[in-house]
């Protein structure tokens, strides 16, 4: 899929009932071997919250619903491209078996903060998210507002 120079991705944290986080390591990208939240791009068509529960799936077999969004990362690659991802807490809709997309991913897992942190191998983003966790506050979802008919909007969320 063509993404032109701006780029959209989404990102999910999805933190179990003993605390631990879903990570996976890709085999590819900037982030191949490394420990990262399930990831990636918004499809045209779809909303960002809509991106993140089939990215989570797609990944790791897991059914999530949106608990908010803690947070959005923005950087520009060789001066050139706009690099963008919402992160999006998750809550496990119960299942609790990981089902490992084997094209993209080395490994999925649930890790403690501690265990992430010691790890060498957990990229710089999830890092900084757990050190700021005591402070990390979210955006919530609201649906059913009409913006406008003459937007012509089929979907529309805030996230407030």
């Amino acid at each position: 899929m063509k993404r032109g120079k701006v780029w959209l991705a989404v990102a999910g944290l999805v933190i179990d009932e003993d605390g631990k986080w879903l990570v996976v390591k890709k085999k590819y990208s900037g982030l191949k071997g490394m420990w990262s939240l399930p990831a990636g791009f918004v499809n045209a068509g779809e909303t960002v919250d809509e991106a993140v529960i089939r990215e989570v799936k797609e990944e790791t077999g897991l059914h999530t619903t949106i608990k908010g969004i803690i947070g959005v990362r923005s950087g520009v690659i060789q001066n050139d491209i706009s690099d963008n991802m919402m992160i999006f807490l998750l809550e496990n809709k119960g299942i609790s078996s990981i089902e490992k997309e084997e094209a993209e991913l080395w490994d999925v897992q649930w890790k403690s903060p501690q265990e992430l942190l010691a790890d060498e191998k957990t990229s710089v983003m999830v890092h900084e998210m757990i050190k700021r966790m005591s402070s990390m506050q979210k955006l919530n979802l609201i649906e059913g507002i009409n913006p406008g008919d003459q937007f012509a909007y089929t979907q529309y969320r805030l996230f407030l």
